[in-house]
């Protein structure tokens, strides 16, 4: 066992069934062939990372956290060839990838000071000659199963901390971008991780995800984190909840967009079309609700349209497009389906082409083979209620709806009624209601006069009700979900001293006030 499970690289491996990754913007470009690992080859990936964690979890924090240092410095090395990567295998944009890689760059470079804290604390005791402390330690073998969206940074966030706080991994990468999670864990190994300590299996979501998940009722796993869909995360919940486990479960969203009537209707539209057309609107935390006041929303949509309308769509290695394709072709179909299925007849389709793009049917400026490649028109949907589907479906790709309101009240009630808490954002001159919105969004993320997407490496990522389970990642915070508590009494004085018992209280005098 090398750390490496089921891959291929153009090898048969007998008993196994293969998928290949490609490029989404050339279908005929195939970076290379995989196997689905089996149910038997993720139990030994976790009996390995079992073995290793023996020796990991005492190589002190430091060096640890070294070598994660050294991990930072080979991707900072390394940034354009693992850019282009990322943009030759999911489809996201030159600049974009590049973002995504320097985002496992400022993780790394962030906790590696993290290494030298890990702070426990000493605490006083009630009796004598009795020390009190507490410790971080290890949670033991971590099971993780990650999206092709952004395959690079939220590994990194996984994994860093994981790492560092002294755990032992086992990786499931997305199917979609199976080359270059390849190259991260190669990397990592370069960086000094042992083959024993970090392993990866590669396979699809339903049989190798599901098979790697289960090995927790065999007390092989001892976290499971999760970045998809709300559906699997629930799943992946009752699997550790039968076993008193608490998974890491980053989820969907449906995420809202309030526009008030005193906002600056330019930066609002330039947020709008970043947080709605971004990465082919391929963000858990892409814009799902566009919620504008009525005084100004006819306004504020004739100001989207003179902008969609400049929009660049095509080659992810140009420059200048807003976006490229879809991830792979089952995004794009699922995106047709959603239009198809979830736009009702009371809608008002603003956009006025929809759905693939082909070679019939291009948009202006377009710059991709639409031949070869899975693209798609950004879709805008207006007229739309609380009651209708495509309000609360995630739907995961260039697609918004519009809702209007009347005050605040409401817009807060249409951003939390989905049920989805991811992220949220509200545009406003007046600071009281960014107050109020700040306060009653049920959102794990808020932006206020900024668009719905966007992450820095040292805030706490996350989100609540169908958006997760209230776990975080980044920053200090995601600490917790990789060491769990012990706490340690030392007693020196040489009998047995029993707390609340043996404790010499000091008992008031009896005094009284006269006047």
């Amino acid at each position: 066992m090398n750390g490496l499970s089921s891959i291929i690289s153009g090898k048969k491996n007998e008993g196994s069934s293969q998928f290949i990754s490609i490029n989404p913007a050339n279908r005929e470009d195939i970076l290379g062939t995989f196997a689905n690992a089996s149910l038997e080859e993720c139990r030994e990936a976790c009996l390995q990372a079992k073995k290793g964690l023996e020796i990991w979890k005492k190589t002190p924090a430091p060096i640890r956290a070294g070598i994660i240092s050294n991990f930072g410095k080979l991707i900072e090395k390394n940034k354009e060839a693992l850019s282009q990567i990322l943009t030759r295998e999911m489809g996201k944009p030159i600049k974009e990838a590049r973002g995504d890689v320097q985002e496992a760059i400022d993780t790394c470079y962030f906790f590696v000071s993290e290494g030298r804290r890990l702070y426990g604390q000493t605490v006083p005791s009630e009796m004598s000659n009795k020390e009190l402390f507490t410790y971080r330690r290890p949670v033991g073998v971590f099971a993780c199963i990650t999206a092709g969206n952004f395959p690079f940074a939220v590994p990194s966030w996984y994994f860093i901390p994981a790492l560092v706080c002294g755990n032992t991994c086992v990786w499931k990468p997305s199917e979609d971008t199976p080359y270059l999670s390849l190259v991260f864990a190669e990397l990592l190994y370069a960086a000094g991780v042992p083959k024993d300590v970090f392993h990866v299996v590669f396979g699809s979501g339903p049989k190798t995800g599901a098979d790697l998940v289960s090995l927790v009722n065999e007390g092989l796993i001892d976290k499971v984190g999760f970045t998809g869909s709300t559906e699997v995360g629930r799943h992946i919940g009752e699997i550790c909840g039968r076993n008193l486990q608490t998974p890491c479960l980053e989820l969907g969203g449906k995420n809202p967009l309030v526009v008030m009537p005193d906002a600056n209707l330019d930066l609002v539209t330039n947020g709008i079309l970043w947080s709605g057309f971004g990465t082919a609107g391929q963000r858990c935390t892409s814009l799902g609700n566009l919620i504008a006041h009525k005084s100004i929303k006819e306004t504020l949509i004739k100001k989207i349209m003179d902008k969609v309308a400049s929009i660049q769509i095509g080659n992810p290695t140009d420059e200048n497009i807003f976006y490229g394709p879809m991830i792979g072709e089952r995004f794009l179909n699922k995106h047709v389906e959603n239009i198809n299925t979830l736009i009702k007849s009371h809608h008002r389709v603003i956009t006025s082409k929809n759905g693939a793009i082909t070679e019939q049917n291009k948009p202006d400026r377009f710059s991709g083979n639409a031949k070869l490649g899975f693209y798609a028109f950004p879709s805008i949907v207006d007229n739309v209620t609380e009651n209708d589907a495509i309000y609360s479906t995630e739907t995961f790709g260039p697609l918004f709806n519009i809702l209007s309101f009347s005050d605040l009240d409401e817009a807060i009630y249409l951003s939390n009624k989905t049920g989805y808490g991811l992220s949220s954002s509200i545009y406003t001159s007046d600071i009281e209601s960014a107050y109020k919105f700040r306060n009653e969004i049920s959102a794990g993320m808020t932006s206020i006069n900024n668009s719905t997407t966007g992450a820095e490496a040292h805030l706490p990522f996350g989100g609540n009700g169908k958006s997760g389970n209230g776990s975080r990642q980044s920053g200090i915070w995601v600490v917790d979900q990789f060491t769990k508590w012990q706490s340690v009494n030392w007693d020196m004085s040489g009998k047995l001293q029993l707390a609340q018992m043996d404790t010499n209280y000091i008992n008031p005098t009896d005094y009284i006030i006269k006047f």
